[in-house]
């Protein structure tokens, strides 16, 4: 094996990408397997989990993935996902908390409902998740290999701009506050946890605004570097922060945005 491959490879590790059946979760998915982890993606649909893995498991790759449901917007959820990934491995070197909601609407009409519902998916299930996971990310754990932990943030976590998603943009701020306290808590535990701050990609989420060639050009126009973002660059920031190349990096919100999150007087999906 040389230097690269080496330094990239997480042959051997474990996985588990909540939400990774599409959108930048299937990407996450993607390069993990690429880099020969075995990955177990669950979300609310597990028949779409499964297809997923079983579109994975045909790469020429040195990882292999494996899909069932698994829904972390209630504790009784929470508690069948972590017996789940229990029952198929007594250590997690790596959880990636992808799993997301979000909701538009007016600020004069926005539903409360709908506001517990973004918050209780995208920040109370991630935080209960993965505490409960921790036991099983501790056995991971070493000094020369710490466990990881990657939370989704968004570049509207970083940004004073809502446009219809109040709740979301809210939960994502909190995952980055988050992100940073955990990181200082489970330091002495060798558990990294950082967070990716992405900007538009293309996924469920955005199909409103990104599902044809001409409306992706559209958003892209709006990024300075001039696209949206490619399944290449979570790939990329994928395997920095889980293989060894990115074992001293804790507490990081990676913007992965074409420079969204620099640029003032900024607008995503508004005229």
């Amino acid at each position: 094996m040389g230097y690269l491959d080496e330094l990239f490879s997480m042959t051997g590790n474990k996985a588990l990408v909540t939400g990774g059946s599409t959108g930048i979760g299937r990407m996450v998915a993607t390069a993990l397997v690429q880099g020969g982890a075995d990955v177990m993606i669950a979300s609310r649909k597990g028949a779409d989990c499964e297809r997923t893995a079983e579109d994975l498991n045909t790469l020429d790759a040195p990882g292999k993935a494996e899909g069932f449901a698994g829904d972390i917007s209630s504790l009784e959820g929470i508690t069948e996902l972590v017996n789940e990934v229990k029952r198929r491995t007594d250590r997690l070197h790596i959880l990636v908390n992808n799993a997301g909601a979000t909701w538009g609407e007016r600020l004069d009409t926005f539903p409360y409902e709908a506001w517990a519902r973004v918050l209780n998916v995208n920040l109370t299930g991630l935080f209960h998740l993965t505490r409960e996971l921790l036991p099983l990310l501790e056995n991971a754990a070493s000094d020369e290999d710490p466990a990881r932990i990657i939370n989704l943030g968004s570049v509207m976590g970083t940004q004073p701009i809502a446009e219809g998603a109040y709740s979301y943009t809210a939960s994502k701020a909190a995952v980055h506050h988050l992100t940073r306290t955990l990181a200082h808590e489970f330091a002495p535990r060798q558990i990294t946890v950082n967070a990716f701050a992405p900007g538009t990609f293309r996924s469920r989420m955005t199909a409103f605004a990104t599902a044809t060639d001409e409306q992706a050009q559209r958003m892209g126009s709006r990024v300075p570097l001039a696209r949206i973002g490619r399944p290449d660059d979570i790939a990329g920031a994928t395997l920095f922060l889980c293989s060894r190349a990115g074992c001293y990096v804790t507490g990081a919100i990676l913007p992965i945005d074409g420079g969204q999150s620099v640029r003032h007087g900024i607008s995503f999906f508004t005229e």
